[in-house]
């Protein structure tokens, strides 16, 4: 379970830290929701590690986490920008999520191969990302997300930009992946995004 108690930030031009509380099992899907500057984000910042906090507890498992640097902690983000390494393929950007060297097995190449087939985008492992429109670039990172197989998947506004066909085909995989046994956190505005994976709501307030 991922557990945060009084976690606190305080932006630098602000009178007063942003506080947070809550916890997510394995097999969940928290959404966090609130008003726009009401912290969404800079929990899930703090979750992975991108933000430091000034008190408060983290924990995966009962384990402290808080010391370990994002790379070291047991979770993937995926936000609202993609995040992709334009100077490599899209084959190479999903290979990234499996092992950060690409050094891909037989093994993993074929779930590379079934993963685009998954979010539709078989046919296009070797262009680089620039030559892909916006939705087909944020389902690369999805994609990628997904192959990394970590027990925490942290996304932000991550369907913006999306058909409603391709969006209700990342939300099963995002399902699926809960189902799994994935502890997930989900930031979105879309209303039909949250009812249609969370769980559990942590709402926040300005």
């Amino acid at each position: 379970m991922l557990e945060f108690q009084d976690l606190s930030f305080r932006y630098p031009d602000t009178d007063r830290p942003l506080t947070f509380s809550g916890n997510v099992a394995p097999g969940q899907c928290l959404a966090v929701t609130g008003p726009s500057g009401c912290g969404k984000s800079t929990l899930l910042n703090l979750i992975a590690g991108f933000l430091s906090a000034g008190s408060g507890s983290l924990r995966w498992q009962a384990q402290d986490i808080q010391s370990l640097p994002p790379w070291d902690r047991p979770v993937t983000s995926v936000f609202q920008e993609d995040n992709l390494f334009d100077h490599l393929s899209v084959h190479d950007n999903l290979g990234l999520g499996i092992h950060p060297g690409l050094k891909l097995s037989r093994e993993d190449k074929a779930a590379i191969d079934a993963m685009l087939d998954k979010v539709g985008l078989d046919g296009l492992a070797r262009r680089v990302p620039t030559e892909l429109s916006g939705g087909q670039r944020q389902r690369v990172a999805v994609a990628r997300a997904l192959l990394r197989g970590t027990p925490l998947l942290l996304l932000d506004e991550p369907f913006t930009g999306l058909d409603p066909d391709t969006r209700q085909t990342l939300r099963q995989l995002i399902r699926d992946q809960r189902d799994q046994g994935t502890a997930i956190v989900l930031v979105s505005h879309d209303e039909s995004d949250v009812e249609s994976l969370a769980d559990r709501h942590l709402r926040l307030t300005a």
